[in-house]
């Protein structure tokens, strides 16, 4: 080899492991704190529910071979990570055949069914296929499914594959295809009452994140996430939602009216000089029994409930709680009884039923799903439509769309409007960090 043409191939060599350190470099950066979710061998870390629809193969992509997910066409089922997640980015890259059809579920709970509902499902779709031009525009690619469209257009041509970035920051979802944003969605800024009652999965804090067959063949691989902190201020409200504690004081509150006047039915029936009077019998006994002790609401068991100054028709609330042992309590929503607040340290006969349930329904369901308490501060997510409710304790729903009944007159419907309520029973209690926003 002549001394020019080893320099020309050593100058070669140079230049080309400087840019290959240099994308190495680049890789490090935008990846670091990206963790995978798929070891290129096996489905390790991940479980198949409600069908056996996904499986790990080989494909060759321009004359290298790599392993791949691939959703098996004709099967069912979908593909849930083992782990829950809050917040996080998620990177994946996915090509679709001809009219293929899945989903990217995230902050799913361990169900087969109906997460598009339960949980939040950004649709995965061949938006090119001609038996989908007449889709609703919450149905394309990357839409938050049958809740907010997305952007079209940045899908590469079918049997290429696609870059996508999903980050998922308290109520914030954006979805970045191939380099552009298409969907930029804030759930805290939808107010329709009638979509955030059918999709529950809205109210999520965290969950399952997976694939979500069709029976449609489709491949997978490059899958990795990266978590991101959640920082919680106490008795700072979320976007979108307004204080009903300022953490300060009593302002916006009012002492509830004494028997038979705590019913919103005869309460109605006072003169305007009569309920003057109760009211402010009752709120001399809310400043002597209900104070504030480090940010929150105290309650000393000897006085009577607390309620909102203002009425609320349709909402969505937040609010933390903590209780003594064997204590009881609730949340009366339209001056209604109640959201169940039990002691729950185990061992106690109402600990065994938890908390969240519409405990004074009849007809309807008056006990929550699961027992989802713990113990010291425990965090209901309430969303109420109608008279219909969900109830999230702790991050798990313990109430699906339960109809709340009138316990004051069980033969008329619910009240349309009324004040929120925060009970007691004779013992101690503490409320902090409570938030509403309201629905059209």
């Amino acid at each position: 080899m002549s001394r020019l043409h080893f320099k020309i191939t050593v100058g070669i060599l140079a230049a080309a492991l400087a840019g290959l350190l240099h994308l190495a470099c680049q890789t490090t950066r935008s990846e670091d704190g990206f963790v995978s979710l798929f070891d290129g061998r096996t489905l390790k870390g991940w479980a198949q529910v409600g069908g056996v629809g996904y499986a790990v193969t080989n494909v060759v992509d321009k004359g290298v071979t790599n392993a791949v997910i691939t959703c098996i066409k004709g099967t069912g089922g979908n593909l849930l990570s083992q782990e829950e997640y809050e917040d996080f980015i998620l990177r994946f890259e996915f090509r679709l055949t001809a009219g293929a059809n899945n989903g990217l579920g995230i902050r799913c709970p361990n169900v087969a069914t109906n997460l598009h509902h339960d949980g939040m499902e950004l649709q995965i779709l061949d938006d090119s296929a001609a038996k989908y031009a007449k889709l609703k525009p919450t149905q394309y690619h990357g839409s938050l499914y049958d809740v907010q469209g997305a952007q079209r257009g940045a899908q590469k041509p079918v049997g290429q594959w696609n870059e996508q970035e999903v980050t998922v920051r308290g109520r914030q979802i954006t979805v970045v295809l191939n380099g552009r944003k298409i969907l930029d969605a804030d759930i805290n800024a939808l107010r329709d009452a009638d979509t955030l009652r059918k999709h529950p999965g809205l109210l999520r804090d965290k969950g399952h994140i997976g694939f979500l067959g069709h029976g449609d063949s489709m491949d997978f691989r490059n899958i990795r996430i990266r978590e991101l902190p959640r920082a919680i201020l106490n008795n700072v409200p979320p976007s979108g939602f307004s204080v009903l504690f300022n953490g300060k004081d009593l302002t916006g509150w009012k002492g509830l009216l004494a028997a038979p006047n705590d019913n919103p039915i005869k309460r109605a029936l006072l003169t305007p000089a009569a309920l003057r009077t109760a009211q402010d019998k009752a709120d001399q006994r809310m400043r002597d029994h209900w104070a504030v002790e480090e940010g929150a609401l105290a309650f000393d068991g000897k006085g009577d409930s607390l309620a909102t100054a203002r009425d609320y028709r349709d909402f969505e609330m937040l609010v933390e709680w903590k209780i003594l042992a064997k204590g009881d309590s609730g949340i009366y929503l339209r001056g209604t009884p109640q959201v169940q607040i039990w002691d729950p340290r185990g061992g106690e006969t109402n600990a065994v039923v938890g908390s969240g349930g519409l405990y004074n329904n009849q007809k309807g369901a008056s006990k929550p799903l699961v027992v989802a308490d713990q113990a010291g501060w425990n965090r209901f997510r309430i969303l109420m439509v109608g008279d219909r409710v969900h109830v999230f304790l702790n991050g798990t729903l313990v109430a699906r769309d339960v109809a709340l009944e009138n316990f004051w007159d069980r033969t008329k419907p619910l009240f349309e409007s009324g004040q929120i309520e925060l009970q007691n029973h004779g013992n101690k209690l503490w409320f902090r960090n409570i938030y509403v926003r309201e629905l059209k």
